[in-house]
């Protein structure tokens, strides 16, 4: 009730000034043709009863049905703008990708005994998987206490640890606070080849160590992309984080519009603001909590299973399973309810125009039937919007999936 669409508001509107319109339509007739009988039917065979009904019932039974396939629409304004969206932007890591990288290479510079414990410290506390995935790989090492331990959003950590000033995280990190990074230039560039992850460690402004994490697409992505394609999506993007080469890699082997990396959490709202400005109906899928910013701009947010708590409180769609075929399942239902919604609003119209073309020029026609043909439009309407809780799913991965009423 409170996230409206703009055809139901529009609907809103458009009885409030229809109502007195058909009075005084109904008025008018009966003085001309000196009939109060006349009159009264107008009155009552004009009543927007179908009108009214007809968007609300779809949207329940729409969103209604797609809850119980695990796809939560968060009101009817949802349904309508991602029926029409033709831009779907995605984040990298956990969202095309499964979620569960492992370490593939670490790679230290210098002789120093706590590097280990650096890596497990700094990052048990996070829950991004390339965290969970260095954890992981450095488990046996002595965890070591931290002070001033400090989130750079889509850069790393910042921390005193023995008096010593640590950083772990990506080349902007590096960068940012003027450290060399001749040591590692070598091992960056053969790990930007492969299209892998990688964070660098730091201590007082000398690099420590590198390490290379590396994540799978999730399965049939690209098959559930052209599905998508199908469905009317012109445009889909990565704006990811990560280095630039694994960007570059999946936009390859997925034939993706565009993607960018090294992307930081403004980043990618401004580039989701401009194409919004820019006219375009923006889907942004994404699970993280750098991706908040994104997904609250974006005209549609979409956060799947497994999103942070923020991500999933700003979004306005959750997949409740993480698998794209949801997402493609979702596009097409929202389209399938908006074109209930013009079966609905059509079939109202008619009935209204053809009771009151009925009305004035035939004789045969009385209030009692115009009432009864009325009160059936209304029960039509009903049936047709509760269609969408009967909606035949045909999921499969060789096949176009199928939406069947």
């Amino acid at each position: 009730q409170d996230k409206k669409s703009r055809a139901w508001r529009f609907m809103d509107r458009f009885s409030t000034y229809y109502t007195p319109a058909v009075l005084l339509f109904g008025i008018l007739m009966g003085l001309i043709f000196w009939d109060l009988a006349l009159g009264v039917t107008i009155l009552v065979l004009g009543c927007p009863g179908a009108l009214v009904i007809g968007i609300p019932v779809s949207n329940v039974a729409g969103i209604g049905f797609a809850a119980k396939q695990g796809i939560l629409f968060k009101g009817s304004e949802t349904i309508s703008d991602l029926a029409k969206s033709d831009v779907f932007i995605f984040d990298k890591t956990g969202t095309l990708t499964k979620g569960t990288p492992e370490v593939v290479e670490m790679i230290h510079f210098v002789e120093h005994p706590y590097i280990h414990s650096y890596y497990r410290s700094l990052e048990q506390s996070q829950t991004h998987p390339l965290a969970k995935a260095i954890v992981q790989y450095v488990n046996d090492a002595p965890l070591m206490e931290i002070t001033n331990l400090e989130v750079i959003k889509g850069k790393g950590l910042r921390a005193i640890i023995n008096n010593n000033h640590v950083l772990l995280g990506n080349i902007a990190l590096i960068s940012d606070n003027h450290i060399d990074v001749a040591p590692a230039k070598e091992a960056i560039k053969r790990f930007e080849e492969k299209g892998l992850s990688y964070v660098i460690l730091s201590e007082n402004n000398v690099v420590l160590s590198i390490v290379s994490i590396g994540d799978q697409l999730r399965d049939y992505v690209k098959e559930d992309l052209n599905r998508l394609k199908k469905l009317g999506v012109k445009e889909t993007y990565i704006l990811s984080g990560d280095n630039q080469a694994a960007v570059d890699g999946i936009i390859h082997k997925l034939k993706m519009t565009k993607g960018y990396g090294h992307m930081l959490p403004e980043d990618k709202k401004a580039f989701v603001d401009e194409l919004i400005s820019s006219g375009k109906k923006v889907t942004f899928v994404g699970d993280g909590i750098n991706d908040a910013p994104s997904l609250a701009s974006a005209t549609i947010g979409i956060t799947m299973k497994g999103g942070t708590d923020v991500a999933i409180e700003t979004s306005d769609v959750v997949l409740m399973q993480h698998d794209f075929l949801r997402l493609v399942t979702a596009k097409r239902l929202a389209q399938k309810i908006r074109w209930n919604i013009w079966e609905n609003l059509a079939i109202a119209i008619a009935v209204v125009l053809t009771l009151l073309y009925l009305v004035i020029f035939e004789e045969g026609m009385t209030m009692s039937i115009g009432m009864l043909v009325h009160e059936f439009s209304i029960l039509v309407v009903i049936l047709n919007g509760m269609r969408l809780l009967k909606t035949k799913i045909k999921e499969n991965r060789y096949e176009k999936t199928n939406l069947r009423t």
